[in-house]
C-alpha cells in the first residue's frame, strides 16, 4: 500500500479559551467540529491545555475511553471515584481505563503558576472493561536521543497497559540526537510534537504540529531542537466507532 503523510499544523487546531483554560485542540473536540480530523484509527483526542493557577477541571464521568495525561510543566492533581489521588509532574505518564464508568477531577496543583499537559484519549478494543489507573515516572535520560515506548497492549518493557491494539512512544531530541522506529506492516501512526521543533521523515515539525502517516514502513527522526515528541503506533481503520 501507498505510504500516505499529511500534516496537521498547529495554527490549524481548533480553540477553546474558558478564561482559566486556554486548549487547542488536534481533532474534533466539543464545540470545535472538523469533518477532516475526527480521529485518526483510534486516537480520538489530543488536547493541548493550560491551565491557570487555581483553575481545573471539577469531577466529571468518562467510560469506555483510554485517557491519558502527559504534563509539560507544572503540576496536575487528579482525584477518582476509584479512590486514587496523586499529582503528575513533567516525565509522569497517567492513564486511566474509564471503561464501564468512572468520574475523576483535574486541577492545576499550583495556585501561583500555570500548568501545561497533554489530554489524550484512545478507544479501548472492548466496551464494558473493569476501571483502572496506572501512572508511573520515567526519567528524561530514558527518552533522550531515542523513542521510549510507554504504552502497550501487554504493557512489556516497563510500559503501562493499553486496552487497544497501539503502542505510544516518548522521546527527547537535540542537535545530533536521532531515532528511528520501524513500524510493524501495514500500519498507521501519529506523530505530535509537544515542544521544540523537529525533523519526522524529512518533513519539518513545530511545536504543536501533528503528522499523519498511512501505511509507513519506519519514522526517522532527526534535527531536535529542544523536541519533546510523541508517537503513536496505530491500527489502519481511518476512524474510531461512534
Amino acid at each position: 500500500m501507498t505510504n500516505q503523510t499529511t500534516l496537521r499544523k498547529a495554527t490549524e487546531r481548533g480553540i477553546a479559551d474558558h478564561g482559566w483554560l486556554q486548549s487547542r485542540h488536534s481533532f474534533s473536540f466539543g464545540s470545535y467540529y472538523d469533518p477532516e480530523h475526527i480521529g485518526f484509527s483510534d486516537l480520538l483526542v489530543i488536547n493541548d491545555d493550560r491551565v491557570a493557577a487555581g483553575g481545573g477541571f471539577g469531577k466529571h464521568p468518562h467510560r469506555d475511553m483510554e485517557i491519558f495525561s502527559y504534563v509539560l510543566e507544572g503540576a496536575l492533581k487528579h482525584e477518582d471515584t476509584l479512590g486514587n489521588g496523586s499529582l503528575i509532574k513533567p516525565g509522569d505518564v497517567q492513564l486511566m481505563s474509564a471503561g464501564t464508568g468512572v468520574a475523576h477531577s483535574e486541577y492545576n496543583a499550583s495556585n501561583g503558576t500555570p500548568v501545561h499537559f497533554l489530554q489524550i484519549w484512545i478507544m479501548p478494543s472492548k466496551k464494558g472493561i473493569q476501571p483502572g489507573y496506572q501512572q508511573q515516572h520515567i526519567a528524561a535520560a530514558e527518552k533522550r536521543g531515542r523513542l521510549r515506548l510507554i504504552m502497550a497492549p501487554d504493557g512489556g518493557d516497563s510500559a503501562l497497559t493499553l486496552h487497544q491494539d497501539a503502542r505510544v512512544y516518548a522521546g527527547l531530541f537535540n542537535g545530533d540526537e536521532h531515532a528511528t522506529l520501524t513500524l510493524p506492516a501495514n500500519r498507521h501512526a501519529y506523530v505530535h510534537v509537544a515542544s521544540g521543533t523537529v525533523t519526522v521523515n524529512g518533513q519539518r515539525l513545530q511545536a504543536g504540529d501533528g503528522l499523519k502517516l498511512r501505511h509507513a514502513k519506519a519514522l526517522e527522526i532527526n534535527q531536535g531542537q529542544n523536541a519533546e515528541v510523541l508517537v503513536f503506533d496505530l491500527r489502519p481503520n481511518e476512524l474510531p466507532p461512534v
